[in-house]
């Protein structure tokens, strides 16, 4: 029997991410459940004073739980939502991981995000969120893709600092110690990870994430930081083909 997949979309955005994935998926695996979340404060999801993400992660469980989910799932998460469905995996049972395009180490983008602190904090906050976008390739998207990416969305300054937290407040050797207990938990309870990323990878990264995750699968999908709308067709295949025998 399939694994069940739940969908984590990345920040300011909404499930509606999802609609071109779920076509395809449904496609090729008519029967198999999947369930789109809105993550905490965003689409219909209420807002919180707290975006600490294993909180999130506790949360999503009691709705992925409150699902009546009869496997433990597939997660899939895109950008933040990818950080996570591996907080997730580390602490719930968990069937795979299939991770879109989000570096689990706070690096260049960290240093980014700490250095529009102030600004983010300012009257003038949107800006570093429009930067940010600028950068996504959403203007290489067509048709539904492209108009998902610019309508599925609803920037607001306590998202951007809730869920960037950790990078703002946060050590970036004890952010690299956790992810990488998370990665160790994870192989050892034998879940499938996959990471899909734009690009080759930097090496250095590379070797930190198959050293703590020696069965880690690494995809590169050409293309920008929205894999799952500019390539729906072929992560729905990834997951079908994940979910063989």
């Amino acid at each position: 029997m399939s694994s069940p997949i739940v969908l984590l979309h990345g920040l300011t955005f909404d499930r509606r991410h999802w609609d071109p994935l779920r076509r395809e998926l449904a496609v090729l695996q008519p029967d198999r459940k999947v369930l789109a979340l809105d993550l905490p404060g965003h689409g219909d999801a209420p807002p919180r004073a707290s975006y600490d993400l294993r909180e999130v992660a506790e949360l999503l469980h009691s709705q992925i739980t409150s699902a009546g989910l009869t496997r433990p799932p597939t997660v899939v998460g895109h950008s933040v939502g990818g950080v996570i469905a591996t907080i997730y995996a580390a602490r719930y049972p968990t069937s795979a991981v299939v991770n879109l395009d989000q570096f689990l180490l706070p690096g260049p983008f960290g240093d980014v995000v700490r250095a529009a602190e102030p600004e983010l904090r300012g009257p003038e906050w949107r800006a570093v969120w429009e930067r940010m976008v600028a950068g996504m390739g959403i203007e290489s998207l067509r048709g539904e893709a492209r108009h998902l990416a610019e309508t599925a969305t609803a920037p607001r300054r306590d998202l951007l600092l809730g869920y960037w937290n950790e990078l703002l407040h946060g050590d970036d050797g004890q952010i690299a110690v956790d992810r990488e207990a998370d990665l160790r938990t994870i192989a050892d309870r034998g879940v499938g990870y996959r990471w899909v990323t734009g690009a080759q990878p930097p090496a250095p990264y590379l070797e930190w994430l198959t050293a703590a995750l020696p069965t880690a699968v690494v995809t590169v999908l050409p293309g920008g930081h929205l894999p799952h709308l500019e390539h729906p067709a072929q992560v729905a295949r990834m997951l079908y083909q994940d979910d063989r025998p």
